[in-house]
């Protein structure tokens, strides 16, 4: 009998605790993300692309060094410095695993280190245009960016706990993006 009870007991509370939980699922939900637009970015690719070749299973390893650019926005202005590169894999599928890391100079001389990471895909007919350095409506494939940020700088310390996302294309020697803050 006292077996019967505990279960009962724990059924009992099982069902309380669920029930508790399902009425906070109802009554309660998450933020809205919001954007806020940063700046419009231009980045330039003007160095001999590095083709390692397949060093995995995921892909072709290929370095894009990042040699310099602009922002300019609302929230921050400056130039690209010539030090960064895009460490980037491509699939064999096209997919091309972006992850770039590069420093920015704000028109106050502040430094900030940028890191973006995402995806550019499309149809192979419409990627190799691209790859030729053709100018391609980027609405024919998908370049997205998820980006983050740090500084030591007191007047831009809000960047190390931003998070952004971009909408990108590739036009020739350079990359251009519209960067938007995740609120």
């Amino acid at each position: 009998m006292k077996k019967l009870f505990l279960l009962l007991a724990a059924l009992t509370l099982s069902f309380q605790v669920h029930a508790a939980s399902d009425a906070d699922n109802t009554t309660l939900v998450p933020p809205q993300p919001k954007l806020a637009f940063l700046a419009r970015f231009s980045v330039d690719l003007v160095a001999p692309i590095w083709e390692l070749g397949k060093t995995s299973d995921l892909g072709r390893r290929r370095i894009i060094p990042i040699t310099g650019g602009s922002f300019k926005g609302p929230l921050i202005n400056g130039e690209i410095l010539n030090n960064g590169a895009d460490w980037q894999t491509v699939t064999a599928d096209g997919l091309a695993i972006i992850d770039t890391r590069y420093l920015l100079k704000l028109d106050d001389g502040e430094l900030v280190y940028l890191q973006t990471r995402g995806v550019r895909y499309g149809p192979p007919e419409v990627m190799a245009e691209v790859a030729k350095g053709k100018p391609v409506d980027p609405s024919r494939y998908t370049f997205r960016l998820f980006m983050n940020f740090e500084t030591a700088s007191k007047k831009y310390d809000w960047l190390n706990r931003a998070m952004g996302v971009g909408y990108a294309m590739r036009l020739g020697n350079a990359v251009v993006y519209d960067a938007y803050l995740l609120n």
